[in-house]
Protein backbone atom coordinates (compact mmCIF):
# COMPACT_ATOMS: atom_id res chain seq x y z
CA UNK A 1 0.00 0.00 0.00
CA UNK A 2 0.93 3.69 -0.88
CA UNK A 3 3.28 5.01 2.32
CA UNK A 4 0.61 8.03 3.80
CA UNK A 5 2.61 11.34 4.03
CA UNK A 6 1.12 14.67 5.10
CA UNK A 7 -0.05 17.86 2.92
CA UNK A 8 -1.49 21.08 3.18
CA UNK A 9 -4.96 21.39 2.47
CA UNK A 10 -6.34 24.28 0.61
CA UNK A 11 -8.65 25.11 2.78
CA UNK A 12 -5.92 25.76 5.87
CA UNK A 13 -4.22 28.65 3.91
CA UNK A 14 -5.21 31.85 5.40
CA UNK A 15 -5.24 31.11 9.25
CA UNK A 16 -3.04 32.86 10.90
CA UNK A 17 -1.80 32.14 14.25
CA UNK A 18 0.17 33.69 17.32
CA UNK A 19 1.72 37.39 15.61
CA UNK A 20 -0.15 37.15 12.03
CA UNK A 21 2.31 33.87 11.53
CA UNK A 22 0.31 31.94 9.18
CA UNK A 23 -0.45 28.36 10.30
CA UNK A 24 -1.22 25.27 8.11
CA UNK A 25 -3.29 21.92 8.92
CA UNK A 26 -1.55 19.07 7.99
CA UNK A 27 -3.19 16.35 7.02
CA UNK A 28 -2.36 12.00 6.00
CA UNK A 29 -3.05 11.19 2.97
CA UNK A 30 -1.91 8.88 0.56
CA UNK A 31 -0.74 8.70 -3.46
CA UNK A 32 -3.88 6.99 -3.93
CA UNK A 33 -5.60 9.65 -2.06
CA UNK A 34 -3.98 12.89 -3.16
CA UNK A 35 -4.83 11.42 -6.82
CA UNK A 36 -8.73 11.24 -6.35
CA UNK A 37 -9.68 13.84 -4.17
CA UNK A 38 -10.05 16.25 -6.76
CA UNK A 39 -11.57 13.97 -9.45
CA UNK A 40 -14.40 14.19 -7.66
CA UNK A 41 -14.56 14.97 -3.33
CA UNK A 42 -12.52 17.91 -3.89
CA UNK A 43 -13.33 19.03 -7.00
CA UNK A 44 -11.99 22.67 -7.56
CA UNK A 45 -15.73 23.68 -9.45
CA UNK A 46 -18.05 22.06 -7.50
CA UNK A 47 -16.85 21.42 -4.03
CA UNK A 48 -14.07 24.50 -3.87
CA UNK A 49 -15.80 26.91 -6.15
CA UNK A 50 -12.50 27.73 -7.58
CA UNK A 51 -11.80 29.04 -11.25
CA UNK A 52 -15.49 30.04 -12.22
CA UNK A 53 -14.41 32.64 -14.78
CA UNK A 54 -13.49 30.28 -17.53
CA UNK A 55 -16.03 28.06 -16.07
CA UNK A 56 -18.88 30.68 -16.41
CA UNK A 57 -17.07 32.14 -19.76
CA UNK A 58 -16.54 29.21 -22.23
CA UNK A 59 -18.44 26.81 -21.50
CA UNK A 60 -21.10 27.47 -24.14
CA UNK A 61 -19.99 24.35 -26.22
CA UNK A 62 -18.34 21.28 -25.34
CA UNK A 63 -15.70 21.73 -27.49
CA UNK A 64 -14.81 25.09 -25.95
CA UNK A 65 -14.71 23.20 -22.50
CA UNK A 66 -12.85 20.52 -23.16
CA UNK A 67 -9.81 22.61 -25.18
CA UNK A 68 -10.01 24.80 -21.86
CA UNK A 69 -9.85 22.45 -19.12
CA UNK A 70 -7.00 20.37 -21.27
CA UNK A 71 -4.97 23.50 -21.29
CA UNK A 72 -5.58 24.40 -17.75
CA UNK A 73 -4.68 20.87 -16.86
CA UNK A 74 -1.70 20.98 -18.87
CA UNK A 75 -0.29 24.07 -17.15
CA UNK A 76 -1.59 22.56 -13.31
CA UNK A 77 0.54 19.54 -14.20
CA UNK A 78 3.93 21.32 -15.69
CA UNK A 79 3.76 24.28 -13.01
CA UNK A 80 3.55 21.60 -10.24
CA UNK A 81 6.40 19.54 -11.55
CA UNK A 82 8.57 23.19 -11.81
CA UNK A 83 7.76 24.39 -8.34
CA UNK A 84 8.34 21.03 -6.63
CA UNK A 85 11.51 20.02 -8.69
CA UNK A 86 12.64 23.98 -7.74
CA UNK A 87 11.07 24.35 -4.95
CA UNK A 88 14.82 24.68 -2.60
CA UNK A 89 15.97 27.19 -4.61
CA UNK A 90 13.20 29.67 -4.76
CA UNK A 91 13.37 32.29 -2.21
CA UNK A 92 10.38 32.57 0.28
CA UNK A 93 10.07 36.15 -0.38
CA UNK A 94 9.33 36.07 -4.25
CA UNK A 95 7.60 32.72 -4.61
CA UNK A 96 4.36 33.73 -5.35
CA UNK A 97 6.05 35.80 -8.27
CA UNK A 98 8.26 33.05 -9.30
CA UNK A 99 5.15 30.79 -9.10
CA UNK A 100 3.36 33.40 -11.58
CA UNK A 101 6.34 33.16 -13.69
CA UNK A 102 6.33 29.24 -14.39
CA UNK A 103 2.39 29.54 -14.42
CA UNK A 104 2.50 32.19 -17.12
CA UNK A 105 5.64 30.15 -19.31
CA UNK A 106 3.45 27.10 -19.26
CA UNK A 107 0.59 29.49 -20.48
CA UNK A 108 2.31 30.37 -23.43
CA UNK A 109 2.97 27.21 -24.58
CA UNK A 110 -0.56 26.00 -24.03
CA UNK A 111 -1.74 28.85 -26.47
CA UNK A 112 1.10 28.12 -28.61
CA UNK A 113 0.18 24.31 -29.20
CA UNK A 114 -3.21 25.74 -29.85
CA UNK A 115 -2.69 27.68 -32.20
CA UNK A 116 -0.81 25.40 -34.17
CA UNK A 117 -3.40 22.55 -33.74
CA UNK A 118 -6.72 23.91 -33.22
CA UNK A 119 -6.70 27.93 -34.56
CA UNK A 120 -10.83 27.96 -34.12
CA UNK A 121 -11.04 27.15 -30.75
CA UNK A 122 -8.27 29.51 -30.24
CA UNK A 123 -9.67 32.22 -31.29
CA UNK A 124 -13.07 31.25 -29.73
CA UNK A 125 -11.52 30.91 -26.26
CA UNK A 126 -9.59 34.47 -26.73
CA UNK A 127 -8.33 35.58 -23.74
CA UNK A 128 -9.09 33.23 -21.57
CA UNK A 129 -6.11 30.94 -22.45
CA UNK A 130 -4.31 33.69 -21.29
CA UNK A 131 -6.02 33.89 -18.53
CA UNK A 132 -5.05 30.61 -16.71
CA UNK A 133 -2.28 32.63 -15.83
CA UNK A 134 -4.03 33.75 -12.75
CA UNK A 135 -6.53 31.07 -12.43
CA UNK A 136 -6.91 29.94 -8.53
CA UNK A 137 -6.90 26.53 -8.79
CA UNK A 138 -3.55 26.31 -10.36
CA UNK A 139 -1.55 29.12 -7.60
CA UNK A 140 -3.63 27.43 -5.24
CA UNK A 141 -1.83 23.99 -6.00
CA UNK A 142 1.66 25.22 -6.29
CA UNK A 143 1.33 27.22 -2.87
CA UNK A 144 -0.52 24.77 -0.91
CA UNK A 145 0.78 21.24 -2.74
CA UNK A 146 4.00 21.67 -5.16
CA UNK A 147 6.02 23.56 -2.97
CA UNK A 148 5.57 21.10 0.45
CA UNK A 149 5.85 17.66 -1.59
CA UNK A 150 7.58 15.41 -3.81
CA UNK A 151 7.76 15.76 -7.25
CA UNK A 152 5.48 12.66 -7.66
CA UNK A 153 3.28 13.12 -5.24
CA UNK A 154 2.61 16.71 -6.63
CA UNK A 155 1.98 15.50 -10.02
CA UNK A 156 -0.45 12.93 -9.29
CA UNK A 157 -2.27 15.85 -7.24
CA UNK A 158 -2.27 17.97 -10.37
CA UNK A 159 -3.05 15.28 -12.94
CA UNK A 160 -6.30 14.53 -10.37
CA UNK A 161 -7.76 18.06 -9.95
CA UNK A 162 -6.76 18.71 -13.25
CA UNK A 163 -9.07 15.73 -13.95
CA UNK A 164 -11.41 16.88 -12.17
CA UNK A 165 -12.05 20.54 -13.66
CA UNK A 166 -12.00 18.60 -17.25
CA UNK A 167 -14.87 16.89 -15.48
CA UNK A 168 -16.67 19.72 -14.19
CA UNK A 169 -15.78 21.97 -17.84
CA UNK A 170 -17.18 19.10 -19.53
CA UNK A 171 -20.80 18.98 -17.42
CA UNK A 172 -21.36 22.49 -17.88
CA UNK A 173 -20.64 22.75 -21.31
CA UNK A 174 -22.47 19.82 -22.43
CA UNK A 175 -25.64 20.66 -20.30
CA UNK A 176 -25.58 24.39 -22.58
CA UNK A 177 -24.73 22.97 -25.60
CA UNK A 178 -27.34 20.39 -25.39
CA UNK A 179 -29.91 22.68 -24.56
CA UNK A 180 -28.90 25.91 -26.09
CA UNK A 181 -28.33 24.64 -29.57
CA UNK A 182 -29.68 20.92 -28.90
CA UNK A 183 -26.40 19.22 -30.38
CA UNK A 184 -23.71 18.07 -28.80
CA UNK A 185 -20.00 18.37 -30.09
CA UNK A 186 -21.98 19.94 -33.45
CA UNK A 187 -24.27 16.43 -33.61
CA UNK A 188 -27.78 17.45 -33.61
CA UNK A 189 -29.97 15.36 -31.34
CA UNK A 190 -33.34 16.71 -31.67
CA UNK A 191 -35.55 17.23 -34.92
CA UNK A 192 -36.04 20.56 -36.64
CA UNK A 193 -38.79 21.23 -34.22
CA UNK A 194 -36.76 21.68 -31.42
CA UNK A 195 -36.45 25.01 -30.17
CA UNK A 196 -33.50 25.36 -28.29
CA UNK A 197 -33.01 27.56 -25.18
CA UNK A 198 -30.55 30.52 -26.12
CA UNK A 199 -30.13 31.95 -22.83
CA UNK A 200 -28.32 28.65 -22.19
CA UNK A 201 -25.69 30.06 -24.77
CA UNK A 202 -25.38 33.45 -23.60
CA UNK A 203 -22.92 34.81 -20.57
CA UNK A 204 -26.10 34.03 -17.51
CA UNK A 205 -26.13 30.78 -19.19
CA UNK A 206 -23.15 29.96 -17.26
CA UNK A 207 -24.98 31.04 -14.13
CA UNK A 208 -27.99 28.70 -14.72
CA UNK A 209 -25.71 25.54 -15.73
CA UNK A 210 -23.79 25.50 -12.28
CA UNK A 211 -27.18 26.56 -10.52
CA UNK A 212 -28.88 23.81 -11.55
CA UNK A 213 -25.54 21.20 -11.63
CA UNK A 214 -24.72 22.43 -7.62
CA UNK A 215 -28.15 22.18 -6.76
CA UNK A 216 -28.67 18.19 -8.42
CA UNK A 217 -24.92 17.78 -6.47
CA UNK A 218 -26.60 19.68 -3.25
CA UNK A 219 -29.96 17.16 -3.69
CA UNK A 220 -27.84 13.80 -4.33
CA UNK A 221 -25.42 14.61 -1.21
CA UNK A 222 -29.09 15.14 1.55
CA UNK A 223 -30.65 11.63 0.03
CA UNK A 224 -27.30 9.88 0.73
CA UNK A 225 -26.60 11.74 4.14
CA UNK A 226 -30.34 11.04 5.18
CA UNK A 227 -30.17 7.62 3.88
CA UNK A 228 -27.43 7.24 5.65
CA UNK A 229 -28.77 8.38 8.97
CA UNK A 230 -31.42 6.05 8.26
CA UNK A 231 -29.01 2.76 8.03
CA UNK A 232 -27.48 4.19 11.50
CA UNK A 233 -30.65 4.34 13.33
CA UNK A 234 -32.19 0.87 11.82
CA UNK A 235 -28.70 -0.65 12.50
CA UNK A 236 -28.99 1.08 16.39
CA UNK A 237 -32.46 -0.60 17.23
CA UNK A 238 -31.33 -4.03 15.98
CA UNK A 239 -28.67 -3.64 18.34
CA UNK A 240 -30.80 -2.41 21.29
CA UNK A 241 -33.37 -5.09 20.62
CA UNK A 242 -30.58 -7.97 20.65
Amino acid sequence: MPRATSHVDAHSMGHHGHGGAPTVTLRRTTATSDFVRGLWRENPVFRQLLGLCPALAVTNTVANSLAMGIATFFVLVGSSLLVSSLKRLIPEAIRLSTYILIIATWVTVADLIMQATVPDIEKALGAFVYLIVVNCIILARQEAFASRQSVGRSLLDAMGTGLGNILALFLMGALREVVGYGTFLAVRLFGEHYQPWTVMVLPPGGFFAIGFILLALGWLSQRRAARARAHAWARHVREAAA
